[in-house]
């Protein structure tokens, strides 16, 4: 039992999945330090909003009681959401393709895969092998593009 749990650990992926976990943290820091130090207070020059959870209806309940629905609070959390994404995205991820495309053209690296055959071959090839199976003539009409055979 013991040297099944060795081996759990000393494998690869746990380990890769724990250096994950802790630069996921760290990115995490670096992500909240830009939002919050650049992309909140450019927010704040458009909306006076100090705090979005006192936004929303107040509704009468059906014994008389006030609710309240902090509609403010969702806004401010899809606001938070898309600056984290922006920031992401236009920070990291944009400039690491841009990166990644540029060492594989040094590289002479084509990002074309080749291509395959197209529907109309991949069908003529099923019907010419079923016809070699069976002797029998599958198809009486031909593929567009290509003359009756006699």
């Amino acid at each position: 039992m013991i040297q099944g749990f060795k081996e759990f650990i000393t494998r690869g992926n746990v380990i890769d999945l724990a250096v994950a976990v802790v630069i996921g943290a760290a990115f995490t820091a670096v992500v909240n330090a830009i939002v919050a130090g650049l992309i909140n207070p450019l927010i704040a020059l458009v909306f006076k909003a100090d705090s979005l959870d006192e936004v929303g209806p107040t509704i009468t309940g059906l014994q008389g009681q006030e609710v309240f629905f902090p509609l403010g609070a969702i806004v401010g959390a899809i606001i938070a959401f898309l600056a984290v994404a922006v920031v992401v995205y236009f920070v990291f991820v944009f400039p690491m393709n841009k990166f990644k495309e540029r060492a594989a053209a040094r590289a002479g690296v084509a990002d074309e895969t080749p291509a395959g055959p197209t529907e109309t071959e991949l069908l003529t090839q099923i019907r010419d092998l079923l016809e070699r199976q069976t002797g029998v003539s599958v198809s009486t009409t031909p593929p567009a593009g290509e003359a009756p055979k006699a």
